[in-house]
């Protein structure tokens, strides 16, 4: 059953991924397209979790983890940036 959910978990993924890329492309304003980075970044953390389940492979987690914190990192200061027009004080 693995065999079959794995693929076709990888398929949606990959169509998510393509439409936050649109949604960071396209976005009518800043705010938009920070958060189509924010769910891009999380979008390619599942995708990563996938893999590691699909090859078995813990290395793929440790990739994901290192995403998630550079991802929220990113997205605090984008925001901060979108705030006060300056990341650093």
């Amino acid at each position: 059953m693995l065999n079959l959910v794995i693929p076709v978990a990888l398929a949606m993924m990959t169509v998510a991924m393509a439409l936050n890329l649109w949604r960071v492309v396209r976005g009518p304003d800043l705010p938009d397209r920070i958060i189509g980075l924010d769910t891009l970044y999380v979008n390619t953390i599942a995708l990563l979790v996938l893999f590691g389940i699909g090859e078995s492979n813990a290395v793929y987690f440790e990739a994901a983890l290192l995403i998630a914190m550079m991802g929220f990192v990113g997205t605090v200061a984008l925001c901060k940036y979108l705030l006060r027009g300056d990341v650093i004080e």
